[in-house]
């Protein structure tokens, strides 16, 4: 789950990162009171999840003046259709250079690694594209409290040796907040001292509850239906709704759609063992997506019971299509189940994918 800005400068500030003086305000009157603290000029910043927010308006510089009607026009607007119910306003830093820094994971040596350059700020990403050696990286066991000096050494080259200290309390956000990434872009230097003038992390949803955080907002409203019922539920953008059992089953299935030219609406995995009641749900789930035009089924029945399959299908009575593979476990009962009801029944996955994209179009 991503945090807004304002909870992950919150989060730094507890490790000892120096982060700008700031205030989160839900209306533009609630600014008024802070406007002492936070000097002559100010940057409103709308608390979004999305990205690109200031290049997309969201990021407005006013001074004391002025800066109750910036706050005033930034509730107004939308960022990448998202509407602005909160603003973090913060005193505008006398920057003198900007870095980036950031920690993930490396897929490929499954360990922490730090990523540093000495050039921060919007257009990061492009400077990485443009060269590849402008961004530092290090990798380092998860096993250590802290990164090792002559990592830091190699990481930071002739940056200021002050951002050593800063570099280390972010890993140690990283490890004790269950983090999938946390980042500082820019990290700054000004003439008092060095900030997170930005901030980002995300925390591993399967940690949340270790965290202490009871609802995960990044899920949609179907994604918590289905974490209800206990089956795994992604939303995609297609028109064929997939029902599998097994992530590899259930996955070769939308690569096959993809395959025939299809395009599915999204990953659900009932797991082993689903009965009536999860199947049930799991259908009435994606029939309820509007996009969705047709819905194929497929399970192979090893704990998961062909006959519960089938009548899990038949007691969720949705009006879309259901295009239905099966095989296993009591898989004559389940045929002969919905073949009473009238569903379409197929002998293979190739065949009910193929079907289903036929349908679809």
């Amino acid at each position: 789950m991503k945090l807004l800005e304002y909870e992950a400068k919150s989060v730094f500030s507890e490790y000892g990162i120096p982060v700008p003086k700031g205030a989160l305000v839900r209306a533009p009157e609630e600014l008024t009171p802070h406007l002492p603290e936070l000097g002559s000029m100010m940057v409103l910043k709308a608390q979004v999840d999305v990205g690109g927010r200031g290049k997309a308006g969201g990021i407005l510089v006013a001074d004391a003046s002025s800066a109750v009607d910036a706050a005033r026009d930034l509730f107004s607007r939308t960022i990448r259709g998202v509407p602005v119910h909160e603003i973090l306003v913060e005193e505008r830093l006398p920057i003198e250079h900007e870095y980036y820094a950031s920690i993930t994971i490396d897929r490929s040596s499954k360990q922490p690694v730090i990523l540093f350059a000495d050039a921060g700020g919007v257009e990061i990403e492009a400077v990485a594209q443009e060269d590849a050696g402008a961004v530092r990286r290090v990798t380092l066991s998860p096993l250590l409290r802290d990164v090792p000096p002559f990592l830091l050494r190699e990481l930071l080259g002739d940056a200021p040796k002050e951002i050593g200290p800063i570099v280390n309390r972010l890993y140690r956000v990283f490890q004790e907040k269950d983090a999938l990434l946390t980042e500082i872009n820019p990290l700054v230097t000004t003439p008092d001292g060095i900030y997170a003038a930005d901030a980002k992390l995300i925390i591993d949803d399967n940690a949340l509850a270790r965290q202490g955080i009871t609802v995960n907002r990044d899920l949609s409203e179907r994604e918590r239906e289905a974490e209800r019922h206990g089956f795994s539920y992604v939303e995609l953008d297609g028109t064929i709704g997939v029902i599998g059992n097994g992530a590899g089953l259930t996955m070769s299935t939308l690569d096959l759609i993809e395959y025939y030219g299809g395009k599915a609406a999204n990953f659900l995995d009932v797991g082993g063992g689903a009965d009536k009641t999860r199947v049930c749900h799991a259908v009435r789930l994606l029939a309820s997506v509007p996009s969705v035009k047709v819905i194929v089924v497929n399970l192979l029945g090893g704990i998961t019971r062909c006959d519960e399959v089938a009548q899990g299908i038949i007691d969720a009575g949705v009006a879309p299509q259901v295009i239905v593979r099966m095989a296993g476990t009591n898989e004559e009962e389940g045929r002969r189940l919905l073949a009473e009801h009238g569903y379409r029944m197929v002998d293979s996955m190739d065949a009910a994918v193929r079907a289903a994209v036929e349908a679809a179009r």
